[in-house]
């Protein structure tokens, strides 16, 4: 009973050792001066397998690290757009590897304007999107997006 008891005992300590070395060996930081650095304790985006999770993107200018706040919405979220483009790139993805989006909208009377811009960067098989109005967004801009993008 003993010596099963100790087996038992061994292989939990040995799945538990897998498991934590399996996501540690999973999880990598993805980071690049072509985006605006983060502004908090947060990624630019985490890989963690073949999935990437992309932090959202608000509009500030990367070369200048200036907010473009009072742009247009149709400004902003090309900025924001490109912005999560030079995160993607860093890990050797594109836009077509995104999977799903979260926009974040000040005034949801803007989707049409935003939806329009949005569109000229997911042509071909767009990503699942989730859109919400919000009371207040970093900075006070009129948009953030998030996304998920998956390595082939």
């Amino acid at each position: 009973m003993r010596q099963l008891y100790l087996a038992l005992l061994i292989l939990a300590t040995f799945a538990i050792g897998s498991a934590s070395n399996a996501q540690d060996a999973g999880h990598k930081i993805i980071s690049t001066p072509n985006a605006p650095e983060a502004i908090g304790p947060y990624s630019q985006a985490i890989r963690a397998g073949k999935t990437v999770y992309l932090a959202g993107q608000i509009a500030i200018d990367p070369k200048t690290k200036q907010l473009r706040a009072d742009a247009s919405i149709e400004e902003q979220t090309q900025l924001v757009l490109e912005n999560l483009k030079a995160v993607l790139a860093a890990d050797g993805l594109t836009m077509d590897h995104v999977v799903s989006t979260t926009v974040f909208l000040k005034d949801l009377n803007e989707f049409a304007k935003m939806n329009g811009v949005y569109a000229t960067y997911f042509k071909k098989a767009p990503p699942a999107r989730a859109t919400v109005e919000v009371a207040r967004l970093p900075r006070d801009v009129k948009v953030e997006i998030a996304a998920i993008a998956v390595h082939p």
